[in-house]
């Protein structure tokens, strides 16, 4: 991943001091920007179904595999809405991931019961 779309991805998950896409449009308004920003949609979607899964008292089961491209392929079963979600991210997405507030502690509890 690139150095500076990784930068961009940080600093919009950042609570602490969000990085404004109104404010910095120019920087979105680039390929590296709509890069991260799709990636950043993608990881916030993520964490808000395994999060969502946890709120409710349900198992949101995560089974991890990596394929010989490097790639991890993360599906979570979801019993709220009787299925699953499947997605396919790169190394650096899933560090990404890792770092998001409930995560860590949600995909460790899951991985070890799968």
């Amino acid at each position: 991943m690139d150095p500076f779309v990784r930068r961009l991805i940080e600093r919009l998950h950042d609570p602490g001091r969000p990085l404004s896409r109104n404010r910095h449009f120019h920087t979105f308004d680039t390929p590296e920007g709509r890069t991260a920003l799709k990636v950043f949609r993608r990881l916030r979607s993520l964490q808000q179904d395994i999060l969502a899964c946890q709120a409710e008292g349900r198992r949101a089961r995560i089974f991890r595999h990596v394929n010989p491209a490097g790639e991890h392929r993360i599906e979570i079963w979801m019993e709220r809405v009787a299925g699953r979600r499947v997605s396919m991210i790169q190394p650096a997405e899933y560090e990404l991931l890792l770092r998001l507030p409930g995560i860590r502690d949600a995909l460790e509890v899951r991985e070890e019961a799968a």
